[in-house]
């Protein structure tokens, strides 16, 4: 981002809202007015179509591993037209990475690309492959010996933990995963399941990564998987502008200026929905329209792009606690690297409540047969909010909700969060959704 489009942000947010006020505690909407055509990291553009290469390459050993994985190899998830409307607007769709292949969320994409990143280097370093060729020697278990004297390192609050041990372990690789507090005790045991290490820490995402970080300086033959800053996650994630962009042209459907793509992105350090705006832009340019969907109380890129220009800074210290039912979205500061690359082209981004969150992951159930969990369904609330305040401009075109994990949640756990017990953010739904339970 430019000096004079940060000083413009930051001025103009400042002057906007204190640091008491009560944006906490609500949803609220802000659309970027500085936002260009200009990208940054210009230079990861070129990897992009390198990492649609190494998932190409990777996806027969992909396929022999998981007998659950598409006959291709491929980690690709559907495009689902939305039943109804959503305020009106009735070109909605649903990109389904809560159904990823592997590791059912959109950390199948990142995570599992990054790991394959890493495999690659340490396997061509044992002579078992060569860097960029055929990797299908990686499928016997003679490679799996040699592999496993690697480990990696991970700090996560649940799904990119999952993505990386699941497939580290599948070759052999140790896996340990410092989780935060926030981790749902499910993808723990999960976790230690498939024989990964689980650290627990007692704070927030962020210390987890400052805690494995530090860890990782002193393990020898270890890579750590940094989500603040990793430009082959980040790459990862921006593979899917080239998926959704076919599926999308499959449909029938042109992108322009006139009839742009709006896409609805659960953020939380910023990573994800980062890349996968990165990519799309590549494709559309401003003819997508970028909006970050995060928790009122960890709403991290809100604050770093509608309050500090554009830099990175905590959510504590506008006194707001960090504490939401969307595991995946509890995340204090945003990435440094996501918002140098998309942050002057995000068209915006949206805070929902847990209640919204909780009513959009029933209705989902309930009306698509969509299993999502709360972070999931921020995309979906996103949505509602803006274009319940959207006019008539903003409403063209197609919008997207990207919902990004869900389909591993264990049914007693899904169970659970339908039925909205008392002490939930849920206490009030039926009240509000008659027949949500039919």
């Amino acid at each position: 981002m430019t000096s004079a489009a940060r000083a413009g942000m930051k001025e103009q947010a400042l002057g906007q809202v204190g640091r008491s006020d009560s944006w906490a505690g609500k949803g609220e909407l802000w659309i970027n007015p500085f936002r260009s055509n200009r990208v940054g990291r210009l230079d990861l553009l070129p990897q992009i179509d390198r990492a649609i290469d190494r998932f190409l390459r990777f996806a027969p050993v992909l396929a022999a591993l998981f007998p659950d994985m598409p006959r291709t190899g491929e980690i690709m998830s559907s495009l689902l037209p939305w039943p109804g409307s959503i305020r009106g607007v009735d070109r909605l769709f649903v990109k389904a990475d809560h159904d990823l292949p592997l590791a059912g969320s959109v950390k199948a994409r990142g995570g599992v690309h990054e790991l394959l990143v890493y495999l690659e280097d340490i396997a061509a370093a044992e002579g078992l492959v060569e860097v960029g060729g055929d990797m299908t020697p990686l499928i016997e278990a003679r490679a799996h010996e040699r592999l496993a004297r690697y480990s990696v390192i991970v700090a996560s609050t649940g799904n990119l933990g999952l993505a990386i041990g699941i497939v580290a372990r599948a070759f052999g690789i140790a896996t340990e995963v410092h989780v935060s507090a926030d981790a749902k005790h499910w993808k723990r045991d999960r976790l230690r399941a498939i024989g990964a290490t689980v650290v627990e820490h007692a704070g927030d995402y962020g210390e987890a990564v400052a805690k494995a970080r530090r860890i990782h300086a002193r393990s020898p033959n270890a890579h750590f998987v940094d989500d603040e800053r990793s430009t082959s996650l980040f790459v990862g994630y921006a593979t899917a502008g080239a998926e959704i962009a076919r599926q999308i042209a499959d449909q029938g459907i042109m992108v322009s200026d006139a009839e742009p793509l709006t896409v609805y992105l659960p953020c939380g350090v910023g990573g994800a929905p980062g890349g996968i705006l990165f990519g799309l832009h590549r494709i559309y340019g401003n003819a997508v329209r970028g909006i970050f969907a995060e928790p009122v109380t960890a709403a991290c890129m809100f604050l770093a792009l509608a309050r500090a220009g554009g830099t990175s800074v905590s959510v504590y210290d506008y006194e707001w606690n960090n504490k939401t039912i969307a595991d995946g979205l509890a995340v204090a500061r945003a990435s440094d690297l996501a918002l140098e690359a998309v942050g002057e082209i995000a068209y915006g981004a949206v805070t929902v409540s847990d209640d919204a969150m909780l009513t959009w992951m029933h209705r989902a159930w309930r009306l698509a047969g969509l299993k999502l969990e709360p972070s999931a369904a921020a995309a979906l609330a996103a949505a509602d909010q803006y274009l319940a305040k959207a006019d008539d401009q903003a409403r063209q075109g197609t919008h997207v909700a990207w919902t990004t994990g869900g389909s591993l949640i264990p049914q007693v756990e899904f169970e659970r969060l339908l039925s909205g017990p008392p002490s939930s953010p849920a206490k009030g739904l039926r009240d509000r959704m008659p027949g949500l339970n039919t």
